[in-house]
């Protein structure tokens, strides 16, 4: 029950934009949609889906549930204040958005939460987000891999995140990348740019696809009419292996998404 390879991201969107976004995409064919508690946008982004008529049915909606509700007593009362603000009776994939600062909770805790609030039919499906290795394994002790529908972690070409990819997939563990395109740094990157043009495609498209064709979901937002409905047709890209191999060539570290409370990354 992993997400679909390309959904709507709604991070820093607020009030009329975000109605406007996901009103659009939804228009335009998107039906993966994600949000989070702290993102402050969810009753609005609700609300645009009521508006479009959509059938919830074929929507896959995520959000995340922030660090001040992981506490045990907290977590499914979180969620269903979600669900409240979403109009909607279950979301399709609930995320810890980020391992408990400092670990002040451990993971255990918080997954083994989250894991009943699946059994009371808050959520289709369950997953992590920002986890280190470290925290991957303390949530496969505590639930097992395959309750992890996906991990969600920063991927773009300049922030590949091998050691975590690998070892989720050594798990068999989905991984969904956010920040694809770098808040738009790799958009002129050379490399990308020259692909781009060589398939007649955008950068945000080359981007986009070589997260798609590494079997990631991901999520970029837009608030352009045209960019929403060129990042949807990222899918049918298709990148060569020396495309793939050049785009892994730009690997330079380069973690946009580190918060004060981040783990110490892998």
């Amino acid at each position: 029950m992993h997400p679909p390879a390309i959904g709507l991201g709604t991070f820093r969107l607020q009030g009329q934009q975000v109605i406007d976004s996901v009103a659009t995409a939804l228009e335009l064919g998107y039906r993966h949609i994600d949000t989070a508690q702290i993102y402050g946008n969810e009753a609005e982004v609700g609300q645009a889906i009521a508006a479009s008529g959509v059938p919830r049915d074929d929507l896959y909606l995520t959000t995340k549930v922030w660090t001040d509700s992981l506490a045990a007593d907290r977590l499914a009362p979180s969620l269903e204040e979600s669900l409240r603000k979403l109009r909607t009776d279950r979301v399709d994939l609930a995320l810890i958005h980020w391992p408990s600062p400092g670990d002040a909770l451990p993971v255990a805790e918080y997954m083994t939460a989250l894991h009943r609030a699946q059994q009371q039919g808050l959520t289709r499906a369950i997953g992590v987000s920002n986890f280190t290795i470290a925290h991957l394994q303390q949530a496969i002790d505590a639930v097992g891999a395959d309750a992890i529908a996906t991990l969600q972690i920063e991927i773009h070409p300049y922030l590949q995140n091998r050691k975590v990819v690998a070892f989720a997939r050594q798990h068999g563990i989905h991984l969904t990348a956010y920040m694809s395109l770098a808040y738009g740094k790799v958009l002129g990157d050379p490399v990308i740019v020259a692909i781009a043009q060589r398939l007649g495609a955008t950068p945000a498209q080359v981007a986009l696809a070589w997260g798609v064709q590494q079997g990631y979901a991901v999520i970029p937002s837009s608030t352009r009419r045209d960019n929403l409905a060129s990042n949807l047709h990222a899918a049918t890209l298709r990148l060569s292996d020396d495309d793939m191999a050049a785009i892994a060539g730009l690997e330079r570290g380069a973690r946009l998404a580190n918060p004060d409370f981040a783990p110490h990354w892998d």
